[in-house]
């Protein structure tokens, strides 16, 4: 089976459900704060706060779309890219893409136009569909691109260069294309991160992306009854995979398109969301807001949420306790992967193992995971080396960089740049990003420990450790820290805290500072190595890294 037949299936059993359904609590929020200050009676648009569809929706939209494509020219194998906010309309346009056999590329939001640029040519993609937050962006470039077929804009007002999705799919039938698209053909292309440069494209088939419904569902035994908060951006392969395994049982998913813990919490309350998934600072955010008394739990209905998980980052153990005091009944997970292995769950804690918190945890479903040395032979257990996973959802590619490829992929294993190790239980710990090791007088730090630690401060909400060019030392630990909102620390006071730690691990300089996070939720360590190098250092501090 190939992913596309799931939403088929799901339209066919379960046709009149509501599979999707998108919140914009701003417009609820904005209509409100109307009415208080001009004593307007406004009635709120709930077509405008709150749209959804149900699966036979879901799927004749994504035919739609497919068909569109055939009309216009476009054939199997070509690349159409999406460049759109979370929306309804997001989800139909990707399996429409697929349904036609076509190639999808998602693309970050956050792009700038040259960027944009640089991976539209970078995936080759033959045609671009695109929302109303991008207009400006794209005017710069659309002619610049002649490979671009295609640019269809999905929304009002449609600008001149483009062509009006809306109005063309209006014109397509409903019903499937027939087109025979096997297991093994190209299905999608995700970018890397970008955190140290342009992105890296990376070449998924359908079977990579079927296999992640399967080990999603299998870690977290979604059912039809399930309810998903989505909150990440869609176009990155953590948000959606997760939603896969509620979607490979035909369960609802809410996009909830804002990240208040108020708007969270009240989407779980409202739309008796079952399973969440966080990145650490909204949790975080969530805590800091229930514990400054802003957030009143008692004014939500929260029984039915049962799993809350997080990703894409290291988790501070210290946030899991005290998220378990304020949710003493939420199962909990962890989940790492990459955009390469098409993204989380290649190692996984597993609900049953929150005694284990701290570490990743143990091979997904389906999943092989080594810890290895330079030669890429396995480690001791105990020993640092570099996690290397293998697995059904391993890309094919980097697409058109042969060389990165064999850097990564060696006899089936992706080789993923996190050092790690093991305990004698097989659970697996991530020490730190193989480029971000600190070398400080010959030593290794690896600034997640430190990070770890200091989010144990009662009054630190984020922490970064950068290494900066020490002339004696080669480089010394920074700790770049964000303070919890109405809270006063010291360096003193930091440093004191620290004290307790090996003297080489302890951070010699103190930052007060906002730590900046991708919309993914990792740190962005270049943007703080190049602000606090500063100058002529910058290039000397991207040797020393080895970026």
């Amino acid at each position: 089976m190939i992913i596309t037949e799931v939403l088929s299936k799901n339209a066919r059993l379960y046709g009149n459900d509501v599979s999707l359904v998108e919140i914009t609590p701003e417009i609820r929020e904005k209509s409100e704060k109307t009415w208080r200050e001009f004593e307007l009676v406004e009635t709120i648009s709930d077509t405008r706060y709150r749209r959804e569809i149900t699966w036979s929706e879901f799927d004749a939209k994504a035919n739609q779309t497919a068909n569109l494509l055939s009309s216009r020219g476009i054939k199997k194998g070509d690349k159409v890219a999406i460049l759109m906010m979370n929306c309804l309309e997001w989800l139909p346009v990707y399996f429409g893409i697929l349904k036609y056999g076509s190639v999808v590329v998602p693309m970050n939001y956050r792009y700038t136009a040259e960027e944009i640029k640089y991976c539209l040519e970078l995936s080759e993609a033959d045609a671009l569909i695109f929302g109303p937050e991008f207009i400006s962006r794209i005017e710069t470039i659309y002619d610049k691109i002649p490979r671009i077929r295609l640019y269809h804009f999905v929304g009002d007002d449609c600008p001149p260069f483009a062509e009006s999705y809306n109005d063309l799919t209006s014109a397509c039938r409903k019903t499937a294309p027939e087109v025979s698209i096997s297991e093994e053909d190209d299905a999608a292309i995700y970018f890397s991160s970008g955190t140290t440069g342009f992105p890296k494209a990376i070449l998924h088939t359908h079977s990579s992306l079927m296999s992640s419904c399967i080990t999603e569902q299998r870690h977290h035994k979604q059912t039809r009854k399930d309810c998903f908060l989505c909150i990440p951006p869609l176009y990155h392969t953590g948000a959606k995979m997760h939603w896969f395994g509620s979607f490979l049982v035909g369960g609802k998913a809410v996009l909830l398109r804002g990240v208040k813990p108020e708007w969270i919490l009240k989407a779980v309350s409202d739309e008796k969301v079952t399973i969440v998934w966080l990145l650490v600072p909204w949790a975080q955010d969530i805590l800091d807001a229930i514990e400054s008394g802003r957030v009143k739990l008692e004014n939500y209905n929260l029984e039915q949420w049962w799993l809350m998980h997080i990703g894409a980052q290291p988790v501070p153990p210290s946030l899991i306790r005290r998220w378990k005091k304020y949710f003493p009944n939420h199962r909990y997970d962890t989940n790492y992967g990459l955009s390469e292995s098409i993204g989380p769950g290649c190692v996984h804690l597993g609900i049953e193992n929150i005694h284990k918190v701290g570490a990743i945890g143990i091979p997904g479903y389906n999943w092989e995971a080594m810890i290895a040395d330079e030669s890429g032979k396995p480690v001791h257990k105990g020993q640092v080396g570099e996690l290397a996973v293998k697995g059904p959802g391993v890309m094919k590619c980097y697409y058109r960089d042969p060389k990165a490829t064999e850097a990564v992929l060696r006899d089936g294993w992706l080789f993923t740049g996190d050092m790690a190790c093991m305990d004698e239980d097989g659970f697996i710990y991530l020490v730190d990003r193989k480029k971000d090791v600190i070398i400080c007088g010959g030593e290794n730090i690896y600034p997640v420990q430190i990070e770890d630690f200091l989010h144990g401060h009662d009054s630190i909400k984020d922490v970064a450790v950068i290494g900066l060019p020490d002339k004696r030392t080669g480089e010394i630990a920074a700790a770049i820290i964000e303070l919890k909102p109405g809270c006063t620390c010291t360096e003193e006071e930091i440093m004191e805290f620290c004290s307790v730690l090996p003297r080489y691990k302890r951070p010699r300089r103190i930052i007060f500072d906002k730590v900046p996070r991708n919309p993914t939720g990792k740190i962005e360590k270049p943007k703080l190595r190049e602000k606090y190098c500063g100058g002529s250092l910058v290039a000397a501090q991207i040797e020393l890294m080895n970026l």
